[in-house]
């Protein structure tokens, strides 16, 4: 009988609000409250994720204004990037969830799954073999990595993680469509590296002619993913410990355009 997990799909909301309900699933895991969980959401604005230990200074606040951009900070690391048209994936699990141990190995594991959903969406994607790209750029997207999804030399979905003891929280995106224009702007990007964002990533726009209504969009991503990780997805809500434990972290997920944070 394959494991069960739970399936979370939570639409839209705020970019703060999202960054504190995945933590609190990792906190609620990490005290065996509840069972490893995917979640697929959406964003109210467009919003900028910087990771755990970026520089905020490395996102524009002034462009991000003038855009109507909020900036939030993850609990996962990595590098800067601009959610809107998407679906985002969380993922939380454990050890005892046969996640393995180490970076390389667990990132390879859960990005199983992420390859599978793609195949779902009709787009052949695999694991970043290399890593390529802008090493010290702002912006996630300019930079690939073995921890990524690619489809052929382009990228197709970052993943950033966190581990709380022996549980972990994997972030990362489906992009429908993005904004090269805007998000070169609220990264401060020169006009040559907007040009290979342009051309070193790619959406499922790019890659589909269909246009998938959201529903349908989770629903073929969870498929492929509990294909891929041979478990069964159960359809559930939020504890109200994990509610609890959420508003308790949503102002802490907030960034000021105050330097360094």
């Amino acid at each position: 009988m394959a494991p069960k997990w739970r399936l979370i799909s939570h639409g839209r909301d705020a970019g703060n609000r999202n960054m504190a309900i995945d933590r609190a699933i990792q906190i609620a895991r990490r005290e065996n409250r509840v069972p490893p969980t995917l979640r697929l959401y959406g964003w109210l604005r467009p919003t900028v994720t910087i990771g755990r230990f970026q520089k905020s200074t490395d996102v524009d606040f002034a462009a991000c204004d003038v855009l109507g951009v909020d900036v939030v900070r993850r609990y996962t690391g990595g590098r800067g990037v601009l959610h809107d048209d998407e679906v985002t994936y969380s993922c939380v699990a454990s050890l005892a969830d046969d996640v393995p141990r180490g970076t390389s190995a667990s990132y390879a594991h859960l990005c199983s799954g992420i390859v599978a959903a793609y195949g779902r969406l009709g787009v052949s994607a695999q694991l970043t073999d290399r890593a390529r790209g802008r090493r010290g750029s702002a912006a996630c997207y300019l930079h690939a990595t073995s921890a990524d999804v690619s489809c052929g030399e382009a990228k197709l979905s970052g993943s950033a993680q966190v581990w709380l003891h022996d549980t972990v929280l994997q972030h990362g995106s489906f992009i429908v469509s993005r904004d090269i224009d805007r998000e070169a702007r609220v990264f401060g990007l020169s006009p040559r590296a907007r040009d290979e964002l342009a051309a070193g990533s790619l959406t499922l726009s790019d890659l589909t002619s269909d246009s998938r209504h959201w529903d349908e969009l989770c629903a073929l991503i969870a498929e492929g993913w509990a294909d891929a990780l041979g478990i069964e997805l159960v359809a559930g809500e939020l504890t109200d410990h994990e509610i609890c434990l959420a508003e308790a972290l949503a102002g802490q997920t907030i960034v000021e355009p105050v330097g360094e944070v």
